[in-house]
């Protein structure tokens, strides 16, 4: 009870807690089966792409990206509102496989990616972030390159500090201070350091890039122009902005 409060609260000692459940009749498993087959559903639902504003649509490319991964790739991101479609529609197939902040610490997601890609050479692994989430660190691709980690990196280009424009919009509608992003070309930053580039305007050009950024035995940007209004899943920017 000093950090959580718990429904059943038990003070025992592991010897005499054992003890007595040993005692106890076996309980009827098939209430917390239909429980767990209810719950399955509905996750399956939830994590199902839905549509947002503009010509690529980040539920679905998200949902590319699982199909086209192994189950042990690795997933790193920052912290920004792109990464709530990552954690919606991604569906985790193994355990030690995403790497991401506890915090909500920007920039987390190139350095960690490059840090999981030496350590595992053999596993793929994809970084995703926000633009303002990757300039946080974006010299870190140059690591990548000096040390041959083959990342690739989503960046989630929206031109704007999504999560913190959200917030503006939200608690004072159209006055916003400090969350526009003037942006590079994110696929000739990543050729610059001698990596492979690409920009991805439409979603269905996403699996394309996606293939050609593994070929190319680099490592790799795939910037990805998203509609600044598709800024959660569920809501738009004007909707925010709005109230509704």
């Amino acid at each position: 009870g000093r950090v959580y409060r718990p429904d059943v609260a038990i003070n025992a000692s592991q010897r005499s807690f054992l003890r007595a459940i040993a005692m106890m009749e076996p309980v009827d498993g098939r209430a917390r089966d239909e429980m767990i087959e209810t719950a399955h559903a509905n996750y399956i639902a939830f994590s199902t792409p839905v549509e947002t504003p503009g010509d690529v649509k980040m539920a679905h490319v998200v949902a590319e990206l699982r199909d086209k991964l192994p189950d042990n790739a690795i997933v790193t991101n920052g912290a920004g509102n792109y990464a709530a479609f990552l954690h919606r529609f991604f569906r985790y197939r193994e355990y030690r496989t995403e790497l991401a902040p506890t915090s909500g610490s920007m920039g987390y997601g190139l350095p960690a990616s490059v840090s999981a890609k030496l350590a595992h050479p053999d596993r793929p692994v994809v970084c995703l972030a926000g633009d303002g989430c990757f300039l946080m660190h974006g010299q870190e691709f140059a690591t990548a390159v000096q040390y041959g980690a083959n990342i690739i990196t989503l960046v989630v280009n929206n031109g704007m500090f999504g999560t913190i424009r959200m917030h503006q919009e939200r608690n004072y509608p159209g006055r916003v201070s400090g969350t526009e992003l003037h942006n590079p070309d994110f696929a000739a930053y990543a050729k610059a350091f001698g990596g492979y580039g690409e920009t991805v305007t439409k979603t269905g050009d996403f699996g394309p890039a996606f293939e050609r950024a593994v070929a190319s035995n680099k490592p790799a940007i795939l910037e990805i122009q998203v509609d600044p209004q598709a800024l959660t899943p569920i809501k738009t920017l004007d909707q925010i902005r709005a109230g509704t």
